[in-house]
């Protein structure tokens, strides 16, 4: 993340991640003196642009000039795991503010050669803080930098794999060396993101969910992880923005709209190129039931994506999803179903989206009259994921059209 100020985000079930950037903090504020390597700072300006490719080819560099050391394995993987969640739609925090997406089949667009590097990397990374904490257990740069990778690793399995056990015991081992190294250090700031999300995450997650994969009895805090972000937020060297952009997911999900706005626009105001904030605050408005003004700040981001260079990456298929989303709300349901067939026929949109969008849109156009146009785009969901919980929903409507809640 970038350092000279501060930084941004993560999570499921240990989701940990979208962004970094090294603050300016009190002296009491303890990190891994890399974070302020220029050469670190310049990665994360592209990184916080979304310049993926920019990003990693820089952290790879770094990478390679530090061979060994588990932090500049873990900038990098950073890097590469948040520039495939990225390309695959699921940076978008509408996936995550309710409970939706632990249940049912969800279509993703995973690589096999982008995991196999990302695992490889992660394992590589691992090794490399084992090593360094088998010589002294108090390393607290090693016990950060293994905890921040498993942190990662646990994102990337649950968000794209869905494969919430193996991310919870991934998020259990994080957790552990980032309280093991509060523990030894106390202003080990950065490790309070780690430690937070944990907490709040058990906390927050239905009991039903709880048993089902397997750690009934494992308890956490709502209040103790926002304490512990909030922290974070204020005084992390590399995990300021990651912090702030997670209170802002939970508080999302808490209806708690008002707030989470506030913590996004000051977000906005450090990185005002950043495509993903400035959804972010859209989405948000939209959830606040501000309406019409929602629906202007969806057609304003997507102004701000037309005009070369303002954004060095754009997702436009999640600005029309979110207006949609905006339309459907002020029941301008032709609309509504025109923004989602825009979100669906967007040329790199991820699957899951793309069935979103197109059982939306099949759902607007029947509650508009268009039956027709309904069952048109229901077939084209079904097309694009046959085997996914959305499918199943489009099959339904095929039958019977859809009349709303």
């Amino acid at each position: 993340m970038k350092p000279g100020k501060p930084a941004a985000r993560n999570w499921v079930i240990g989701i940990l991640g979208l962004v970094l950037s090294v603050p300016v903090v009190a002296a009491t504020v303890h990190t891994n003196p890399m974070n302020y390597d220029p050469q670190v700072r310049a990665a994360y300006e592209r990184f916080y642009n979304l310049d993926y490719p920019g990003a990693v080819e820089r952290f790879q560099q770094f990478h390679l000039a530090h061979p060994g050391d588990p932090q500049a394995t873990a900038y990098l993987l950073n890097a590469l795991i948040f520039q495939e969640l990225y390309r695959q739609d699921l940076l978008d925090t509408t996936f995550y503010a309710n409970d939706g997406f632990l249940t049912g089949h969800h279509a993703t667009d995973e690589d096999p050669a982008k995991r196999d590097q990302i695992f490889a990397l992660a394992d590589e990374a691992v090794r490399e803080a084992d090593w360094r904490i088998s010589r002294n257990s108090n390393d607290v740069d090693a016990l950060f930098a293994r905890a921040w990778v498993r942190s990662l690793r646990c994102a990337y399995v649950a968000m794209v794999e869905r494969a919430f056990a193996t991310g919870f015991r991934l998020a259990t081992k994080a957790k552990d060396d980032a309280m093991r190294a509060l523990q030894i250090d106390p202003d080990y700031v950065d490790a309070k993101l780690i430690a937070g999300v944990y907490e709040y995450v058990v906390g927050a997650l239905p009991w039903p969910f709880k048993l089902m994969i397997g750690f009934a009895g494992i308890t956490g805090s709502k209040s103790t992880g926002l304490a512990m972000l909030e922290d974070a937020g204020k005084r992390g060297v590399i995990t300021s923005a990651e912090s702030r952009t997670v209170i802002a997911l939970f508080l999302r999900r808490e209806s708690r709209y008002k707030e989470a706005i506030q913590v996004v626009r000051a977000l906005k105001s450090e990185y005002p190129h950043d495509f993903l904030f400035c959804l972010e605050e859209a989405n948000l408005r939209k959830d606040a039931g501000e309406g019409m003004a929602a629906v202007d700040s969806y057609q304003q981001l997507l102004g701000d994506a037309a005009r070369p260079g303002y954004f060095a990456s754009s997702k436009l298929e999640l600005a029309y999803f979110g207006l949609g989303d905006a339309l459907r709300g002020q029941r301008h349901y032709d609309e509504a179903a025109q923004a989602y067939e825009q979100a669906a026929w967007t040329r790199g949109v991820g699957s899951e989206l793309k069935i979103r969008s197109l059982l939306d849109a099949g759902e607007s156009h029947d509650i508009n009259g268009q039956r027709a146009l309904a069952t048109r785009d229901y077939q084209a969901a079904i097309d694009a994921g046959p085997t996914t919980s959305r499918a199943g929903e489009a099959r339904k409507y095929l039958r019977t059209p859809y009349h709303g809640n």
